[in-house]
């Protein structure tokens, strides 16, 4: 056997839709599938307007960006979550004031942001950590009283539900990853949806060089080429039109491995509330920490791939000179791994898996 953690699927118009980009010559940003992608996307999600970009990453900037965030101003963000979230907060000289998680959901806790609101809070960043909704209603309800913005990372949580609407389409904007191993890939990938055509402008003028729309080649701020591909944008496509199966894959995967896993020391990483918890990744956490890293090597003994959780961003050398204590997220960050989630993965590759759990546990 040889388990690979994440490969995408790319079975559907990929080919045909990349191979008329050649055949027509478009194949930088200029092209139908860029507005094609967007927009159906868009109504995907269920807001007005997107726009594609370069990445997740710089979708989260351009957000930040097309919000005013900047110096002297802070962004709170849940310490457990990738990297990015945090480093587009730094990119715009703006502050991050992490939060810590929720233990069940294993997302931002609502408790806590409220606590580390400030007169220089400019906006909270929840991030639907691992296809997990957060719990929107008590955010959104926060943002509201405090009168910041909301900037939903939806990188992981293409598809997800909060309360039967999706993530994405609660904050002020949202920012979307396609990175090869996202639920819907375009190699390199990103998308900014807002319901605010305000902010959708700036954030198309601020990631096309500044270029101005009364005047060609003329610029009037200092902008970004933040564009994604023709290319690009046409796997995007080809990808959304089968995100539906991916999902579903998804679900009845991640129910098997609850299934399998039942009774051993590790919990799977379940829905909580009236959500629709999509499974970019498949995750467990192990009752005793000191057997993550052993049980992850003994995986890769038997050529099966794993990730470990994301090690809480407060610990890291660039966010912590400060002391800070965030309990939740130290746990799931030193207990937690992700399993192999794609969804061309097999019944009997997840058979495989367990049965590698449980001889180790056993």
């Amino acid at each position: 056997m040889n388990i690979s953690v994440y490969k995408p699927s790319l079975n559907g118009n990929e080919k045909k839709y990349v191979n008329d980009c050649l055949d027509t010559t478009w194949i930088s940003s200029k092209g139908k599938y860029n507005d094609m992608f967007a927009e159906r996307f868009s109504e995907y999600i269920g807001t007005q307007y997107g726009t594609t970009v370069t990445n997740g990453t710089l979708a989260l900037h351009l957000a930040l960006l097309a919000l005013g965030v900047g110096e002297g101003d802070e962004v709170i963000v849940p310490s457990f979550t990738y990297i990015a979230s945090a480093n587009a907060v730094k990119y715009t000289g703006a502050d991050v004031v992490f939060v810590d998680s929720l233990e069940d959901s294993w997302q931002m806790a609502p408790d806590d942001v409220e606590r580390k609101i400030t007169k220089n809070t400019k906006a909270i960043m929840p991030v639907h950590l691992y296809g997990h909704p957060c719990d929107m209603d008590a955010i959104m309800a926060i943002a509201r009283r405090h009168d910041v913005f909301v900037i939903e990372d939806c990188a992981e949580a293409i598809g997800s539900e909060y309360n039967g609407k999706k993530v994405g389409s609660f904050g002020d904007i949202a920012a979307f990853s396609f990175f090869g191993n996202k639920t819907i890939t375009c190699g390199e990938g990103g998308m900014v949806l807002t319901n605010n055509k305000t902010l959708f402008e700036r954030v198309v003028h601020i990631k096309g060089q500044g270029l101005a729309t009364h005047r060609e080649y003329w610029h009037d701020i200092v902008g970004y080429n933040y564009r994604m591909t023709n290319i690009a944008a046409a796997i995007g496509l080809a990808q959304l039109e089968q995100i539906d199966k991916f999902i579903d894959r998804k679900m009845q995967i991640a129910a098997l491995y609850t299934d399998k896993l039942y009774g051993l020391p590790v919990t799977v990483h379940k829905s909580v509330g009236n959500v629709k918890h999509t499974y970019w990744m498949v995750s467990i956490s192990c009752q005793n920490i000191e057997d993550r890293d052993s049980l992850r090597n003994y995986l890769k003994e038997n050529g099966i791939e794993t990730r470990p959780t994301f090690y809480p961003i407060h610990t890291m050398p660039m966010y912590s000179h400060k002391y800070q204590s965030h309990p939740v997220a130290e746990k799931l960050g030193w207990s937690g791994i992700n399993l192999p989630s794609y969804p061309d993965l097999k019944d009997s590759e997840i058979d495989y898996v367990c049965e590698c759990i449980k001889k180790y546990f056993s």
